[in-house]
């Protein structure tokens, strides 16, 4: 699931080229927010493989999608507080790399994963199980979800129910004071 126009374009022909079936997602958000200059030549991102946007030493952001830009700007607000954020797209939701998210996990201590989704059995769910297991020792703070609700909502109210850059702000703030 693609953050912008260049991740589409590689992912795309990624997911074209992969002999095994492929569900590409694709945010209509992205085509209203499109930003960026993609390759003109063959281009293609490795499928399975998350990507860390923005290094930090705090705290591990992991999202997926339309998300990621609500990430950059909580990103930003919390380096004007001294709080370092490590930014990370899975880009491939499942098979996903545990192991990136492993490694920026014990390096942080702390993580909260996102996602539009419900919470109940959404993918955060997945992996926050294997970030508790393979990174307890390192944790500061428990590993926490920001996610849509767990009811039908209407579009109209999509706002309300989408996890926001201040829900996601005021809970990098709460775990850094775990």
């Amino acid at each position: 699931m693609p953050r912008d126009p260049v991740q589409a374009k590689g992912l795309l022909l990624a997911s074209i080229r992969d002999p095994n079936p492929v569900i590409f997602f694709e945010p209509k958000a992205l085509y209203r927010n499109a930003e960026g200059e993609v390759p003109t030549g063959d281009f293609c991102l490795e499928l399975e493989k998350a990507e860390v946007v923005s290094p930090g030493k705090d705290i591990t952001l992991i999202s997926y999608g339309n998300l990621m830009r609500t990430l950059e700007t909580v990103r930003q607000l919390a380096e004007k507080d001294g709080i370092s954020c490590e930014v990370i797209d899975l880009q491939t939701i499942y098979p996903y790399d545990a192991e990136t998210l492993i490694n920026s996990v014990k390096k942080t201590g702390r993580c909260i994963v996102t996602h539009e989704a419900p919470s109940t059995c959404g993918m955060g769910s997945e992996i926050a199980s294997i970030l508790q297991e393979k990174c307890f020792l390192n944790l500061k703070a428990p590993v926490t979800r920001i996610t849509g609700y767990d009811t039908p909502f209407p579009l109209v109210q999509e706002p309300l129910y989408l996890p926001t850059e201040w829900k996601i702000y005021d809970k990098v703030k709460k775990l850094m004071n775990y």
